[in-house]
């Protein structure tokens, strides 16, 4: 087995940062656009939660080194994921959710290469947005979805700032609904990733089914679907969305597989078994257990 494949499936299972704020880049980006409040009364963040296990704190989480190269659809040249994380023009606050958010692991595992037509929804200020613009590179292109809310809410100031950027130039900005999220001459993608924001889609009272077929449609025929999120207890289905910040890995499955996806694979990278999953992942609420709360990697495939 190659060095770097087994640094991709062998990594530690620590949680990325998981949630608005870490969308947008960073805590301290959320406490000056006042973000902190309105997310918790959001999310119904409340009092101090229930006492665990004490997880390793993201500070002390060992992230293996990026993987070098990743073999590349039939085609298109392989992608070198250490080059794009390691980039000197990447923002010192984005290189600071890198450790919770392994994304060398995360582009590999969805196989985003250069000339690919990918997109993401709920981009929110744009971290994974712009990893998938360099991964895919001038010859690819990026279509980024943001709803009304999240950019009258938290988004729009960031999200525009970034955009600003010139390595964003193969981005496209839809300023759409999570239930219509592409217009129609947006077709063939070869990946959509929706990145620790489906569990938000719930108390924002998308229609799931509809954005689930919607992408579905977006995508060419053996494309793929890639969720990340925040895992619930079982059993727990959507109701752990506000009060903990989290869904249930089997109702992501199955309202996804309803839409007309095959579950294709997942990955343990982000996976924390030592997780209780009884606590509010937001930052207001999670202190020092904040990014090591367990989160799933999920693949699905258009047939």
């Amino acid at each position: 087995m190659p060095r770097w494949h087994r640094a991709v499936e062998g990594v530690r299972r620590a949680k990325p940062l998981g949630d608005f704020c870490h969308i947008f880049g960073s805590m301290k980006l959320c406490r000056s656009l006042g973000l902190v409040a309105l997310f918790s009364a959001a999310c119904g963040g409340g009092g101090a939660p229930p006492a665990t296990p004490a997880p390793v704190p993201e500070s002390a989480v060992t992230v293996p080194a990026a993987p070098a190269a990743s073999a590349a659809p039939s085609g298109k040249t392989a992608t070198d994921y250490a080059a794009i994380i390691d980039a000197q023009d990447r923002d010192p606050e984005d290189r600071k959710l890198d450790a919770g958010r392994h994304p060398a692991e995360m582009l590999a595992f969805y196989g985003i290469a250069p000339g690919m037509k990918v997109a993401e929804l709920g981009a929110g200020g744009g971290y994974t947005t712009e990893l998938l613009a360099r991964a895919v590179g001038p010859t690819g292109v990026v279509y980024a979805q943001n709803a009304k809310v999240i950019l009258e809410r938290y988004a729009e100031k960031p999200w525009s700032e970034r955009l600003a950027k010139p390595v964003m130039k193969n981005v496209v900005r839809l300023n759409r609904e999570f239930d219509d999220p592409f217009p129609p001459d947006v077709h063939d993608l070869d990946v959509v990733l929706i990145v620790l924001f489906y569990h938000d889609t719930v108390w924002l009272n998308v229609g799931r089914e509809k954005m689930n077929r919607a992408v579905l449609a977006a995508l060419r025929p053996g494309g793929i679907y890639g969720i990340v999120d925040h895992s619930a207890r079982e059993g727990s289905g959507i109701s752990d969305v506000q009060t903990f910040h989290r869904i249930e890995e089997k109702n992501v499955k199955d309202e996804v597989t309803a839409a007309g996806f095959t579950f294709v694979g997942e990955a343990d990278f982000l996976r924390n078994p030592g997780d209780t999953r009884d606590w509010n992942d937001s930052p207001r609420v999670a202190g020092d257990r904040r990014g090591t709360s367990d989160r799933f990697v999920l693949k699905f495939q258009k047939p």
